[in-house]
């Protein structure tokens, strides 16, 4: 097992130039590098060159997380490496971090051990750009509307009624609700607004979706950004806002190449949250990747409720893409904590807590098979994990028909899951062509939220207030009831109640309030207490990162 820290083990790897990287895509002559370390890449360039390239595609998603982590990141990474180890071509797309989960509870989102992608601190913190680009652009088209207000434009907007807020790369609990154009007539007109987290902004999902820089003009153009006194939606192609905001997106919409510690290529490219927006990869990163690899191993956030079905429903369904296989990490930890075990009790040996946690397991499985993808399970093992805790998962896969593998590639990086990437590239191979989303565009948006809450999270029904059942309705009649529904819910849980793991049945889930996210095109169903704007805990990671007396960073693992 390794020794060091993950950021010493990132800083001790032999990275080669990224245009070597990119070499061995074949695509040098298409990529910008930002210093020798990390590049963006002409995705259209490479889209006219191969326009029919098709490689396999293989999402990576987790049973619910607990605090012990599952290594849903590393085992991407790790995958992504054995399969190039064992002779296959293969592409990792991964999401960007965001400062706020760096600086607050999480920490950085690079893996760790033996599977990470380099250069790590760079990766964490600013990285090319790509968030400040798309929080710049956001808050732009904010300015613009308050703008509008304050010179009377046309079409005239309601100050009540604009839905449009600010956004911040950061968890910061005081901006969640505002008061903005204070001070006399001079600086605006007086209303309550209020600040969301990057990561959370309908530009980040349209980012992520859009297919060129054309289709991501077009729906910021149709991004509403409030209403007029008759309720009339104002866009913000309204307010001829959409191509100052494309040209401050132009260079973040090239995908990001970077290296994992075995020098093999990984595409790090947009960041939406999985508990709040659909957590997935960009679409042109995910879509460039498979004309240029065999197999493109992605991940989505969180358990396969929130990420998964968000990955399938929504990134899926826009792109047209159809996943080939699916592996869903477990550990011996998380589900001992599903079982029962509370967190400073995880160390200890507990098969049978193992076995009872299961149960968690055993119902995102049920989730993959409605989409009828094949599943392996990999099996995260951890130094303290005991053989008859594995044997107690491998036990449970067995009598659900599942292959389920052992892994350790947090210790020794690609060597430690080749046989898992030898079982996923077969599984892919394999000619199934059984992909299905879990409802049809059709169906209303109030139903489209009660079938994954009933069908995903195993819940009784939802049930939300007048106003917010009257905003279902109201969207379904304005043309928007074939959007997909985007369910923003905590991720901890099955139900909205945090506290309650397992495999809760006959739980209500309680839509606190639905969002209109009509550029990127789906409505966003807030449950239960989620925040779209994080807090920071009460001692944040930000305490224990510096800068070193060598000018390097430390205390972002």
């Amino acid at each position: 097992m390794p020794k060091k820290p993950d950021i010493e083990i990132a800083r001790a790897a032999k990275m080669l130039p990224i245009i070597e990287v990119a070499d061995k895509l074949g695509i040098a002559a298409h990529t910008e590098p930002y210093g020798s370390t990390k590049a963006k890449v002409d995705h259209a360039a490479i889209a006219a060159a191969r326009p029919d390239a098709k490689g396999r595609l293989i999402l990576v998603t987790a049973v619910s997380p607990t605090p012990a982590g599952e290594g849903k990141t590393t085992t991407t990474i790790g995958l992504g490496d054995a399969l190039n180890r064992i002779g296959k071509k293969a592409l990792i797309c991964l999401r960007e971090p965001s400062l706020g989960p760096c600086f607050g509870m999480k920490g950085g989102a690079a893996g760790g051990g033996y599977a990470q992608v380099v250069p790590m601190t760079d990766i964490n913190l600013h990285f090319t750009g790509d968030l400040h680009a798309i929080g710049a652009a956001h808050n732009l088209l904010a300015a613009l509307i308050d703008n509008h207000v304050h010179w009377g434009g046309e079409p005239a907007i309601d100050p009540r009624r604009i839905t449009w807020r600010r956004v911040l790369d950061m968890n910061d609990r005081a901006l969640r609700h505002t008061t903005t154009g204070l001070g006399g007539t001079a600086h605006g007109v007086p209303r309550e607004t209020g600040f969301d987290i990057t990561s959370t902004s309908e530009i980040m999902a349209i980012f992520c979706l859009a297919k060129n820089l054309a289709d991501l003009e077009r729906r910021l153009s149709r991004i509403v950004v409030g209403y007029g006194r008759n309720l009339e939606p104002v866009t913000a192609g309204d307010l001829d806002a959409q191509g100052a905001m494309t040209a401050l997106l132009r260079d973040a919409f090239s995908p990001n190449l970077v290296q994992t510690l075995e020098n093999n290529p990984a595409f790090i490219h947009g960041g939406p949250f999985a508990n709040i927006a659909h957590g997935c990869n960009s679409a042109v990163a995910t879509q460039t990747a498979l004309r240029l690899a065999d197999y493109v191993v992605t991940e989505a956030g969180f358990g396969a409720d929130l990420g998964a079905e968000k990955f399938f429903d929504i990134k899926c369904r826009t792109a047209g893409l159809a996943p080939d296989a699916v592996v869903l990490v477990a550990t011996a930890k998380a589900l001992k904590m599903n079982g029962g075990v509370p967190k400073d009790g995880l160390e200890a040996e507990n098969a049978k807590a193992v076995a009872d946690g299961c149960v968690n397991l055993g119902r995102h499985l049920a989730i993959l098979e409605r989409f009828g993808v094949p599943v392996t399970v990999a099996i995260n093992r951890f130094e303290s994990d005991s053989d008859a805790e594995i044997g107690a998962i491998a036990d449970y896969c067995g009598r659900r028909g599942v292959a389920a593998i052992e892994c350790r590639h947090w210790a020794l990086g690609g060597a430690g899951a080749a046989e898992l990437a030898g079982h996923v590239a077969q599984l892919a191979d394999s000619a199934h062509g059984g992909f299905r989303l879990l409802y049809e565009d059709d169906l209303e948006l109030w139903e489209k939220a009660r079938r994954i809450a009933q069908e995903i999270y195993g819940a009784q029904d939802i049930v939300a207030s007048a106003r917010v059942q009257n905003e279902f309705s109201r969207l379904q009649s304005s043309g928007y009831g074939r959007f997909p529904v985007c369910m923003a819910k905590t991720q901890y849980s099955f139900s909205t109640n945090p506290a309650l793991l397992g495999a809760p049945t006959d739980h209500i889930v309680e839509i606190r309030e639905v969002r209109l996210a009509a550029g990127a095109g789906f409505v966003v169903a807030i449950c239960g207490a989620i925040m779209t704007m994080p807090g920071l805990p009460k001692i944040p990671a930000a305490r224990d990162i510096r800068v070193n007396s060598e000018g390097m960073i430390e205390g972002l693992f």
